[in-house]
């Protein structure tokens, strides 16, 4: 074995010891995580508070009218905003910490263990490209560890714009060890050089925005799902219901079910043209490498069907009839859309775009 061999073969030996090792910083995240959930203030004082209060509320400081030399500090005024169908005023939540000091503690610690496992992992990409001299996403294995890195600097990077975002943390955790689990476990595979048609710089741009978008769009999901439960919690409170005590519990320290349907709007629409101009890139090296722009490929179609769902959502959020609930329902089936195209199309469906197996 000759010394360039060797180096990469060490290379590929510290990706993966570093992607395992990123798995274990993102356990303790997602425990850490659970005591923000667990430990946080359930309690109508702290909600209040907090909602008054807290940061995430984006309210100002307290009015202060003189009277008869005298200084009166007014109470805050409660900062709502409006459903999507424009029926309730509900304020948003304080967050998983319940605007308390230990809730709020195990939370920074939480978030501090996820940008320690996020540069662990990202170590872990950087790496496995090192070994292979090449972008690192040109297998299943490859796309899993670099998808789950992006979505997670994603909501960092929303974190460090003091973005109110971190109620995603818990479910975003979790998704990425599922992703992480699957990825070592499934669809690992070797460190290799890539086929003819795959040396090309199209490889960087056409692949690196498609997991760009598939980060976002993950983000868009949770924000959706969450959106259809604080939804139903809020509907279910303004018809005289009572929701039980768990339910309460998760549903009151969330955003109002405007926030959540306007977070997912906003990412969903934001990332949108980058997945457009993916395809357009796709169709592009698919004429450099095959000599047609399009031609029915599985990967190309379904490509195709998750942009038709995602601008049908689109259109549906900007049509006062398919607001809310029926619009969430069109942004899932388009994520759901993207997933498939990712596992459904690459593991059952064989085409052009099968060269690189898992």
């Amino acid at each position: 074995m000759n010394l360039a061999a060797a180096t990469n073969e060490s290379l590929a030996h510290t990706s993966n010891v570093l992607i395992y090792s990123s798995m274990a910083v993102y356990t303790l995240a997602f425990f850490a995580h659970i005591a923000e959930w667990v430990l946080g203030s359930r309690s109508k004082v702290g909600r209040t508070a907090a909602a008054l209060s807290g940061p995430a509320a984006g309210a100002s400081a307290p009015a202060v009218v003189t009277q008869a030399g005298s200084t009166a500090v007014l109470e805050r005024p409660k900062v709502v905003t409006r459903s999507a169908a424009g029926t309730r005023d509900v304020p948003d939540g304080p967050g998983a910490a319940g605007g308390t000091f230990k809730g709020d503690l195990w939370g920074r610690i939480a978030v501090s263990l996820t940008v320690v496992a996020f540069a662990v992992e990202a170590g872990g990409v950087i790496t496995r490209a090192l070994s292979v001299q090449r972008a690192p996403w040109a297998n299943m294995y490859e796309f899993s560890i670099t998808f789950s890195t992006v979505a997670v600097g994603s909501y960092l990077v929303l974190l460090a714009l003091k973005k109110n975002v971190r109620w995603i943390g818990l479910p975003l955790v979790t998704t990425v060890l599922l992703d992480l689990g699957i990825a070592v476990t499934t669809l690992y595979t070797d460190s290799d050089q890539l086929v003819p048609a795959l040396h090309s710089y199209w490889l960087w741009i056409h692949v690196s925005t498609a997991i760009i978008c598939g980060a976002v769009f993950y983000l868009g999901a949770v924000g959706t799902v969450l959106y259809l439960f604080r939804d139903s919690y809020e509907n279910k409170l303004a018809s005289g219901g009572t929701p039980g005590k768990f339910a309460a519990s998760v549903m009151e320290r969330l955003p109002s079910a405007s926030s959540l349907d306007k977070f997912a709007y906003r990412i969903n629409a934001a990332v949108f043209p980058l997945w457009t101009f993916t395809i357009i890139a796709g169709a592009i090296w698919a004429g450099d490498a095959w000599g047609r722009y399009w031609g029915w490929d599985p990967k190309e179609v379904w490509s195709f069907i998750t942009w038709v769902a995602y601008a049908a959502y689109l259109h549906a959020r900007a049509t006062a009839g398919w607001k809310g609930r029926k619009a969430a329902y069109l942004a899932l089936v388009a994520f759901a859309c993207w997933l498939f195209n990712y596992y459904g199309v690459n593991i059952f469906v064989t085409g052009l775009h099968s060269y690189a197996g898992v």
